[in-house]
């Protein structure tokens, strides 16, 4: 895939309805495990793009393949520390698409030391990861409401490019 194809950009209102389509996918859920208590509800939803649209503390793009929305990257504060979380719709996987955005990101989001937490079985994500310069550094565990269950993760640190 040609660089040029994806690209990154501020979220827009009418980015919201696909990112909620893309929240109400079952397997998606179950790889991410780290989800909302319930996807399909959409206030609750809504409500949470409002909080981080809103804060000071995040910086977040919508990703589009071919001026497509596809996803959304953002970097936010979890236990004090900048971390980054990315959610691409299922039908875009494997494309390289996540890989491209991420380095695209990585730009933008200059802080480091920088995190990242994956499930130890979301094999995907962790290659993104790895393929952009994050290494694991710890594991966790936690309560992943998609699973309904705690589950093991792994903890990433991306020092410098």
């Amino acid at each position: 895939m040609r660089v040029s194809e994806v690209s990154l950009r501020d979220i827009e209102e009418s980015d919201l309805p696909i990112f909620y389509s893309h929240q109400t996918d079952r397997d998606a859920n179950y790889i991410a495990a780290f989800t909302a208590k319930d996807p399909l509800d959409k206030e609750a939803f809504l409500g949470h793009w409002k909080k981080i649209m809103a804060s000071d503390t995040v910086i977040i793009r919508t990703i589009l393949k071919e001026n497509t929305v596809v996803g959304h990257i953002a970097k936010f504060e979890m236990f004090g520390e900048p971390e980054i979380t990315y959610w691409l719709g299922k039908e875009y996987w494997g494309q390289g698409i996540t890989t491209l955005a991420l380095t695209m990101f990585l730009e933008v989001v200059t802080i480091r030391p920088l995190f990242a937490r994956a499930a130890k079985d979301n094999i995907a994500s962790l290659r993104v990861l790895r393929k952009c310069g994050f290494n694991m550094i710890s594991e966790d565990k936690g309560f992943a409401n998609a699973r309904g269950t705690e589950i093991e993760e792994y903890v990433l640190k991306l020092n410098s490019l």
